[in-house]
């Protein structure tokens, strides 16, 4: 969930669709780069062309050698800060299929955003807000970004249900799909108050609602301690958050 990275400037051809050098290739990163991070900062409305060309130290020819117009621009920012966004996250997706692991993901959002002083939001929400009624490809675009973002989530807890530890009737589709919204009304709502208790409170609304879905094979330690997971006939201890 964090501001614009170096590296994933989304493709790497001209605008006519041949190749380019490896020179090429990072100028065109630069150009992406310094896009996204005015965008991030001042919306896609209050960046122009020319603000990503002073900010990129490129001439206009450079620049439209690269993109067509500034819509082809902005639609290479959406990948770019699909992949920063996603790749930030990278770490965490693959410890979602425990309570913990899904606590921990939650926390890590959370102080990220207070490190920002809720300022700014999320990239892809930040975009989406601006272009998803002005721009159809760019909405597109969005909408694979938070599929995808979607399924990271959805797959953790699948792999939970698999294992029994989530009871039959939790739906992996529907809990991934709240998380994500949690995350995204919840950082509006902090960005616009400048407190983080709406990306908190959504976050911990949604987890105990998982958490009430556990299986009886976890069974609950008292309040603030673990729990037990049978597996095989054998307790294994497992923390909770």
């Amino acid at each position: 969930m964090n501001p614009p990275v170096p590296g994933g400037a989304g493709g790497a051809g001209g605008q006519d669709g041949r190749r380019i050098t490896r020179k090429g290739q990072a100028t065109r990163a630069r150009i992406v780069a310094a896009a996204a991070e005015l965008m991030y900062a001042r919306g896609v409305a209050g960046t122009s062309t020319e603000d990503v060309r002073v900010a990129a130290s490129v001439s206009s020819s450079q620049l439209y050698h690269y993109f067509e117009d500034k819509n082809a621009l902005v639609r290479a920012v959406v990948a770019y800060q699909t992949e920063a966004v996603l790749a930030f996250q990278q770490p965490l997706f693959s410890r979602l299929d425990s309570l913990a692991g899904l606590a921990a993901w939650a926390d890590t959002l959370v102080d990220f955003h207070l490190g920002l002083h809720l300022r700014g939001g999320c990239p892809l929400g930040s975009l989406a807000s601006e272009l998803a009624d002005a721009d159809p490809v760019a909405r597109e675009a969005l909408a694979a970004a938070f599929a995808r973002w979607e399924a990271a989530i959805r797959e953790g807890l699948a792999a939970m249900r698999a294992r029994g530890e989530l009871r039959d009737e939790a739906d992996p589709d529907r809990l991934a799909l709240t998380l994500l919204a949690a995350v995204q009304g919840g950082l509006l709502l902090a960005r616009t108050r400048r407190e983080v208790a709406p990306l908190r409170v959504a976050l911990d609304t949604v987890l105990d609602h998982i958490r009430s879905l556990v299986s009886d094979v976890v069974r609950p330690y008292p309040v603030g301690s673990a729990s037990v997971v049978v597996t095989s006939g054998v307790p294994v201890r497992v923390e909770r958050h």
